[in-house]
This record gives C-alpha cells, structure tokens and sequence, in this order.
C-alpha cells in the first residue's frame, strides 16, 4: 500500500508524493481500498506494507481506516509492516497499531546526529528517533526496524560510528542502511550541480559500508542482504518475497505489481489515479509482461542482492533454466575477479563485491 503524501519532501527523495495539505486524502484513501477490492486474491497474500510517502503523516483515523481495511482483506497475512516518520509518532498511535494487527514498525530515522537530518531535510528531530522505538517498544512491538542513510556530505568515519552506535544500542531487531544516492530531479541534485557541496568520495563511502557490515555483526545483527540487517529471525519477510522475485500486489498512485509475470504500475497523478478508480477503469498507467528469459534474469538479479545469494535447485524450479549454464560468461569473469563464488548449492557475491553490486548485477540483467 502506497500512500502518497507527505508533510514536506526530503531533499534527496525521488518517490512519488504529494504535500499533504494541497489533496483531500479521504478521496485517495477510498480509491485506494476500492484498488485493492478489484484483486480477488486475499488468501494467497502472506505479508503486507503500507509505506510511502508517509503513512504517518494522514489523519489518525484515515490511517485506521486504511490499517483495519487492509487486515481484514489479508486474513492470513504473517508480517504487517507499517513505515512511520519518527516526527510524526505518538503513544497513542503506537499503541493503537498494534491493537489492530501491526506486528512490524518501520522508522525512517535516517540518522543520529541532527546537522544530517537538517542537510537530508528530514523534518524530526533526534530525539524524536529515540521517542519512538520507546513508544514503539511500549506499545508491545517486538519487530522494529529502523533506516539509516550513510555517506551523508559533510560526514565522516567517526560521525557514522555515532550513528551506528546509536542504532545498536537503541535495541531494535532490524537495521537498514543506504548510501546518499543522487537522483535526477531532486532539490539534493540541483544544490550539487549549484556547487554548495561537495559529495563524499567513493572510498570513504566504502569505508562506511564496511564498518557498517562489520559492526553490525559484532552486535549480532547480521547481513542478509546488500543493505539489511538482522537478529536472527527477524528478516523482513516482506522484503524477502521480492529478493525471490515472488508475486506481490502494489495498491496506491505510482504503486508497482508483479503478479505471474506480469508487471505493472499504477497512475503517478492521484488525480488520473483517482478518476480511473472512480469511473471503474483500472487505474494501471503501464503494464508489461515478461518472456521466461526475462524473467529469470530478473530473477538472477533479485536473487543475488541476498547474502545467500541464488540457491540453484530454486531458481531451476521457479525459472527452468540452470544458472551455471544461463549465467556462465558473467560467473566466469566476475569469478577470476573475486567477485563471486559459488559451490554446489549456490552462487553468490563474495563480500568485496557487495559495495559494487549495481555494476555486477547489470551483466546478469540480460543474457
């Protein structure tokens, strides 16, 4: 579920989201519940994420409207995640979500130390990060994860050391970490382009990542994906489907699906969104869908980005094709690089490449 407002737009942010004061978000938030009831697969749906934009920042009982909806039509859902702006909790709320079936909080804290958060544009305050894993822990939520943003301008090793303290020793099971990126369009590009800063250098961003990786596990939150981080047993399942390439269902403005080989995505414009749910029309502005080659190169991908990477009885299974014979040239040449390994059972990225995976994954996008 993605809902498409927010209070103020981040600087770096590129997601579709619209202020919130300029839209009536009852009108979206119908349209949206309307989406999903078009889909007559509850039963098969295993997790659910309502994020954003931020889901926070809409009226209590909108959000309740939409949280009370969504678990009724996923009855045998096992994970109900829901992202929340560290700004915009409150006891009250907390407590709330999980009396009604939110078994898994997200907060998007981003970073520790409040002259980050003022050059990101986030609207919280640190202590705000704080205020909300307790209230969140308060609330009885035993799965909290929290974001974290590293190679921040302005930043070093010993500022991110920080902020990694402070995530491990806020007690949270799960821990995502991203580098800035860059994305066209964004009040963060245009400010680079302008010359008002400077962007960290590639090796301390690299520093960074492996201090993280390194840290985390020495807290025994362990990597199991590029960017995530975990207790044992705390994995987001959610997140997990997609690094499969399983099916899942995007409901919401500029929302993405993957259902049996199909993928489509939802109108941007709540406007156009709205009016195509409105007049009964479905509201997919795009669609596409992909030959078996496609789709297990896609898959290839997906699959990499886990520690584990491609489990090679799985992949046979789900695609049909053999990954040693589909992928050979790229296994081969990343390979005498110490970019990758595999054994019998898998293939995967050797932790020297898990900093340049991007490059590495784009010569098993196509075959």
């Amino acid at each position: 579920m993605h809902v498409p407002f927010c209070r103020t737009k981040c600087r770096y942010c590129s997601f579709y989201s619209e202020p919130i004061a300029k839209h009536d978000e009852i009108d979206v938030i119908r349209a949206m519940l309307t989406q999903m009831q078009q889909y007559k697969i509850p039963d098969s749906i295993k997790t659910i994420y309502i994020g954003g934009g931020s889901p926070s920042c809409i009226a209590e009982s909108n959000l309740f409207e939409i949280v009370t909806a969504v678990k009724k039509y996923c009855p045998n859902a096992k994970e109900f995640t829901i992202e929340i702006n560290p700004g915009q909790a409150n006891e009250q709320i907390l407590n709330r979500l999980r009396k009604a079936g939110v078994s898994r909080i997200s907060i998007g804290a981003q970073s520790f130390i409040q002259s980050e958060l003022n050059f990101l544009a986030r609207s919280h305050t640190v202590e705000d990060i704080y205020e909300a894993v307790m209230f969140s822990r308060a609330a009885g939520f035993d799965n909290i994860n929290l974001d974290l943003i590293f190679a921040i301008p302005y930043s070093d090793l010993d500022s991110w050391k920080q902020n990694l303290k402070a995530a491990i020793e806020s007690g949270v099971e799960h821990i995502s970490a991203y580098a800035l990126t860059y994305e066209d369009k964004t009040p963060l590009v245009r400010d680079l382009a302008a010359g008002l800063f400077e962007p960290i250098c590639e090796d301390t961003d690299r520093t960074m990542y492996e201090l993280a990786i390194d840290e985390f596990s020495k807290a025994g939150i362990e990597q199991y994906e590029i960017s995530n981080f975990a207790r044992s047993g705390f994995e987001c399942k959610h997140n997990l489907n997609y690094w499969a390439n399983g099916d899942y269902l995007g409901i919401g403005p500029a929302a993405a699906s993957y259902l049996q080989g199909q993928r489509s995505v939802n109108f941007a414009g709540i406007g156009k969104y709205i009016e195509a749910i409105k007049s009964g029309a479905s509201a997919v502005e795009l669609s596409e869908i992909l030959n078996e080659r496609q789709r297990a190169c896609e898959t290839a991908v997906l699959n990499l980005r886990r520690i584990s990477g491609i489990d090679l009885a799985e992949f046979k299974t789900q695609t049909g094709f053999d990954a040693m014979e589909l992928f050979a040239e790229p296994i081969r040449n990343y390979k005498k690089l110490s970019l990758l390994d595999s054994d019998k059972q898998r293939i995967f990225l050797t932790r020297r490449a898990l900093g340049i995976a991007d490059s590495i994954l784009c010569d098993f996008a196509v075959v």
